[in-house]
């Protein structure tokens, strides 16, 4: 029993006296926490835009009253097309005589899925207003034709009324699909920031974690010994632990799209070009990462606070659900401008030369972090 107690305060002492671990056990929760509540407790939702042509004015006033829905008409069918493609609209209805066609951007079963709901509201709406007025019509036909009745005594044969069935028609409704089908669903939507994700997340963790053991064994002092410079240190370790990133990547991105069966409209060569690039500044940065770390337990006490808060705000959870001051968050995550970009490849088929900025921002991640390491390095050489 002693040598358990003794045993025990050892461990006690040693934990005390590591503040990062401290911290890590009782700020890091509380962080997620409250970053959670402020992503969650805020009475915004996403906003749908629908684009109309030929539609009624009653039509667009309903979907218009529809929460968060936004209607505008449009004059031709090339203009609305113009603005789906364009990500300025989720859907078009288009409407010929008594039929309608619906067609769906579809890169978010969530707003396709509203829209089809407000749509069948709406026509419901306008079917049982129909019925109403064709109700109306037959009474006051039918109050005629007894007053005339009352007035002579020979046969009359009454007017014809609007058959109900006729005028109450709901027409043909046909749904058309940008991206995907009909069984599209929310992972499809958020499969290609999962993508990005865990690719960030086994090059940070590896590159740090094998960087961190290079100094931990002494390997890293006896070649900051020698005279080469601390920028070619950084280089060589990119260059060859960028290599297996680049392995990781072409076999993540492949699988994920083989195995899953997602739908790419773009080049699949343009979403492994986002994802490298992704991997090299995940690469860049657990090698920053790491040398702030004294042990392997030091460097995973990184991932609840770099990694996690990067699948809030890289758009699994729609940031135009969030308070805006919540929003300006997600400028600082690299995964965030990754997974927009290979959204717009995949369900789009955005070229790369249209993503420049997305792009450019994590190119300038890349340099940024880059010069940190060589930075960093002063730590442990002066020259």
């Amino acid at each position: 029993m002693l040598r358990i107690l003794a045993i025990s305060q050892r461990v006690l002492r040693e934990l005390v006296r590591d503040k990062r671990t401290i911290a890590l056990m009782f700020l890091a929760p509380i962080l997620i926490l409250v970053l959670l509540s402020f992503i969650f407790n805020n009475n915004a939702s996403t906003k749908v835009n629908v684009a109309t042509v030929g539609v009624t004015k009653k039509m667009n006033q309903d979907l218009e009253n529809v929460k968060h829905f936004k209607v505008k008409e449009y004059d031709s069918q090339a203009a609305a097309r113009k603005a789906l493609d364009n990500q300025r609209a989720d859907a078009i209805i288009k409407r010929s005589g008594v039929d309608y066609t619906i067609t769906y951007a579809n890169t978010d079963a969530t707003k396709t899925s509203a829209i089809k709901l407000a749509f069948n509201n709406v026509r419901t709406l306008e079917n049982v207003q129909e019925l109403k007025n064709v109700l109306q019509r037959s009474i006051k036909t039918n109050a005629e034709l007894q007053a005339k009745l009352a007035q002579v005594t020979h046969q009359t044969s009454p007017n014809k009324a609007t058959p109900a069935n006729k005028a109450s028609s709901k027409g043909k409704v046909t749904s058309k699909y940008v991206y995907g089908d009909s069984d599209t669903n929310f992972f499809d939507k958020i499969l290609p920031i999962l993508m990005g994700f865990f690719v960030f997340f086994f090059v940070f963790l590896v590159s740090g974690m094998a960087l961190l053991k290079e100094r931990t064994s002494g390997t890293l002092d006896r070649l900051l010994a020698t005279p080469v410079k601390r920028s070619e240190i950084v280089l060589g370790y990119m260059v060859s632990y960028g290599i297996i990133a680049v392995l990781q990547t072409v076999v993540i991105v492949l699988v994920t799209i083989q195995l899953l069966g997602a739908e790419v409209v773009g080049s699949v060569f343009n979403i492994i070009i986002v994802n490298l690039l992704l991997a090299l500044v995940a690469l860049s940065f657990g090698i920053l990462l790491s040398t702030f770390a004294n042990s392997e337990f030091q460097m995973m006490q990184f991932i609840p606070i770099v990694v996690v808060p990067q699948v809030f705000f890289a758009g699994i959870i729609p940031l135009d659900t969030m308070a805006d001051w919540v929003q300006k968050i997600s400028y600082v995550i690299p995964l965030k401008y990754a997974g927009d970009a290979v959204s717009s490849i995949m369900m789009y088929g955005t070229g790369l030369t249209k993503l420049g900025g997305d792009l450019g921002i994590l190119l300038g991640f890349l340099v940024v972090l880059t010069m940190l390491n060589i930075v960093g390095l002063r730590r442990y050489r002066k020259v």
